[in-house]
């Protein structure tokens, strides 16, 4: 994250806390207040304070893993820049990115949900009968708000991070096997967040933690693609832990991580979009996804069906997802009636469906 916050201090935030909180307004402070107000990983002087943010550049870089005391991209900071809160200010660190993390959150989320809709989404599944009234807006409603609390639960990871407190690394050494390292921690790295979000995951299945925060996602029991960030945002944050935890004990390269940041959303929404189009043994793919959304209690992983099958709760999507043709009436009427099922078993009843008009959905069938 520092690459990423390191281009946005030098085009955008330098200036913008410059004219928020310039260094004169420390005079209006005790030392005491100065510092904490800065919490400021040592710098206490004022004075020193001003005059190192002008020659911040032109020093070493003595530290490559603590964020801003030498950054990359300047030579030197203009005096205009000058901030009561430098770059490597914890207070800062933590306003710049949940900014950041949000506002990236959203584009992505909106263009690869958008993209997915127009491209890929099967929009067949409007005629479903559990395709709720206006569900498509309720999801982005759901998902833009969610996304800004789920930003700033996970901020104090990145903060570590910046901080020297991780694994992560930036140096490769491409003649002494750094492909090979490269591709080994990407594995291990699939390894470790498929098993962490299985075992998240499950737990948040567990009656009492569901109906606190993980509820508001199964609302949705036929997905589009704008479901797929459609959390509670703890809940969303509580999936969204195992990515944290491993650059933090296991090595990953951080323009690696960064890209797996990525892809791990642009993931997520694309087991969202109902398009089935492989009954794959191994990848937990759309049509497993579906069958989780489905059945609740089934299908609990993020990549692949290895812990699922391991902890006997993997179910085999069936082929009227596959093959149009061998959807019916009956059919039909047989899954929704499970569905019921496993909704009085989690919810006790069916008041969040009838309200958004689904029962004159079903009543089609008959």
């Amino acid at each position: 994250m520092d690459l990423v916050l390191e281009v946005c201090d030098t085009y955008v935030f330098d200036g913008l806390y410059a004219k928020i909180f310039p260094t004169s307004l420390a005079s209006h402070f005790t030392p005491k207040m100065q510092s904490l107000l800065r919490l400021n990983k040592g710098i206490c002087n004022s004075t020193f304070l001003e005059e190192s943010l002008v020659t911040l550049n032109s020093i070493p870089r003595v530290n490559k893993d603590v964020y801003g005391i030498t950054p990359y991209l300047l030579d030197f900071t203009p005096a205009t820049f000058a901030s009561l809160l430098p770059r490597n200010n914890l207070l800062r660190e933590l306003l710049s990115l949940w900014a950041v993390v949000t506002i990236f959150g959203w584009i992505l989320y909106l263009s690869a949900a958008t993209l997915s809709y127009i491209f890929v989404f099967d929009k067949s599944i409007f005629n479903h009968p559990r395709y709720l009234k206006n569900q498509m807006s309720l999801e982005i409603k759901l998902a833009l708000s969610a996304i800004p609390f789920m930003s700033l639960l996970t901020c104090p990871w990145f903060m570590l991070e910046l901080n020297g407190h991780s694994k992560l690394y930036m140096d490769v050494d491409w003649e002494n096997h750094g492909l090979r390292k490269i591709l080994t921690e990407l594995v291990c790295f699939i390894l470790f967040t498929d098993c962490g979000v299985y075992l998240a995951h499950r737990w948040l299945h567990w009656p009492r933690v569901y109906k606190a925060l993980h509820k508001p996602h199964h609302k949705w029991l036929v997905c589009t693609p704008f479901a797929s960030h459609a959390f509670h945002p703890v809940d969303g944050y509580f999936q969204s832990l195992p990515y944290h935890i491993y650059p933090v004990f296991m090595p990953l390269n951080k323009v690696s991580y960064l890209l797996l940041f990525t892809a791990i959303n642009c993931w997520t929404v694309m087991i969202h979009d109902g398009q089935h189009r492989f009954n794959n043994a191994v990848v937990n793919g759309t049509a497993c996804h579906t069958v989780h959304h489905l059945y609740f209690n089934y299908n609990y992983g993020q990549f692949t069906t290895l812990w699922d099958r391991l902890g006997g709760s993997y179910r085999r999507p069936e082929d009227e997802l596959f093959d149009p043709s061998l959807r019916s009436k009956e059919t039909m009427e047989k899954q929704i009636k499970e569905i019921e099922e496993y909704i009085q078993l989690m919810d006790g009843d069916d008041e969040t469906y009838r309200e958004y008009g689904t029962e004159e959905r079903l009543k089609k069938l008959n």
